[in-house]
């Protein structure tokens, strides 16, 4: 990677410092109150006013003469997984760890920032930084445009996130297309009616009829949804009953639902919907079963017209660094902000393992070499991930903002 093509140099050892802090205090989703409080404290010191937008969600706005408004976004919320990297500076609060890298967003998007502020004749216009809670459920993007965001910013000509992910460090990689998949989440909850183990009779059997709905749920990508087409649906979790030898009157199933095409997931869950209505009525049920969607992540699709606009400075920048990007399964809630103004945005990955690791891993297949997002093992290498980060985030915004 060029990096001599921004001179980072002064503002590294506070970007690993900064980084290291976030890691040792994540805090869940929607309840990063500390979090917030650091990042205010950081824009602050910056001289950028920190203003809060729903419950815990902040925005910087930095102007800088006229032109466009560009928006850059980093999430900061943490997950509910007990930390096992052992690293020196693994998380400190029992069971939670940034174990998606949304510290290093964090970090990347500050450190651009203060580049920004600090290079000022290299561009003009107006730059916001949005800092975003509560992404692992979804929440974060929806609290944050309930809470004004309209109201409180100027409107965005162009939105732009990166990911980290478990490739090799010092890469970034952009290409059109769907890039995350939707996902949905469903609680279904079965109604029945108890009864004694040995009076089957007697009951309306919930647990059947769970077995029923997850054992016909495996049809519906395979019978509804075209081979050329993406679609995942898992049954996650089933929970019902206590003792053997009674029957209970409740059964609760959890699934999710991936897709790249949203009339392919209209289809899947209307398909979806309609097996549990139907096995539930087919076992007898005097109540409708009770079917609530929740974690709701919308596509997350770059528009060529929008990839177009950043792809050749990023290739000055990273040169052979820079990669088209394949889809993922995972689900965003990004696309919720930029859908809010009508704004093109592209969304990037960033590489953030060591490379050597990386090789050594897809030469002898070894998976557990290179933990995944998610994982209690994701730990990324410090460098070149801050600098790669960093340096994304300023080459997407100069090359809307540039002069």
């Amino acid at each position: 990677m060029a990096v001599s093509a921004y001179d980072l140099s002064g503002q590294l050892d506070w970007q690993y410092e900064l980084y290291k802090e976030l890691h040792r205090t994540p805090e869940i989703s929607m309840e990063e109150y500390k979090t917030s409080e650091r990042i205010a404290e950081e824009l602050t010191k910056l001289g950028v006013e920190p203003v809060k937008v729903g419950k815990t969600g902040l925005v910087g706005i930095v102007k800088n003469g006229e032109g466009k408004v560009y928006l850059a976004r980093a999430d900061f919320d943490g997950l509910p997984v007990k930390e096992g990297t052992g690293l020196p500076y693994a998380s400190e609060n029992e069971g939670i760890m940034h174990a998606c890298g949304h510290d290093m967003h964090v970090t990347g998007l500050l450190g651009a920032t203060r580049w920004l502020l600090d290079n000022k004749d290299a561009w003009a216009g107006t730059f916001i930084a949005l800092f975003q809670p509560g992404e692992e459920t979804a929440a974060g993007a929806r609290d944050m445009v309930a809470g004004g965001l309209k109201d409180k910013i100027p409107a965005p000509d162009f939105c732009y996130a990166q990911h980290i992910m478990p490739t090799p460090a010092g890469k970034v990689y952009i290409s059109e297309g769907a890039k995350l998949s939707a996902g949905d989440s469903v609680k279904v909850t079965i109604h029945g009616q108890g009864a004694h183990g040995s009076m089957p009779n007697l009951s309306i059997d919930p647990v059947v009829i769970a077995a029923s709905i997850v054992v016909r749920l495996q049809s519906v990508v395979a019978r509804v949804v075209a081979p050329t087409e993406f679609s995942v649906v898992t049954v996650g979790a089933v929970h019902t009953g206590t003792k053997s030898n009674i029957i209970p009157d409740k059964a609760e199933i959890l699934l999710n639902m991936r897709h790249y095409n949203d009339e392919v997931r209209k289809d899947v869950i209307e398909a979806v919907t309609r097996i549990i209505k139907a096995e539930c009525e087919a076992g007898g049920c005097r109540q409708e079963p009770d079917i609530e969607f929740y974690d709701q992540f919308p596509l997350t699709n770059n528009k060529k017209e929008a990839v177009d606009q950043l792809v050749p400075k990023f290739q000055e920048v990273f040169g052979d660094d820079f990669l088209p990007e394949p889809p993922a399964p995972a689900s965003e809630d990004f696309s919720i902000i930029p859908a809010q103004f009508g704004a093109d945005y592209v969304y990037a990955f960033i590489g953030s393992m060591d490379p050597e690791v990386v090789k050594k891993a897809a030469e002898t297949g070894d998976r557990s070499l290179v933990p995944a997002n998610h994982s209690p093992f994701f730990a990324p290498v410090i460098e070149p991930t801050t600098t790669t980060a960093t340096s994304a985030h300023i080459t997407a915004a100069l090359a809307i903002l540039g002069k």
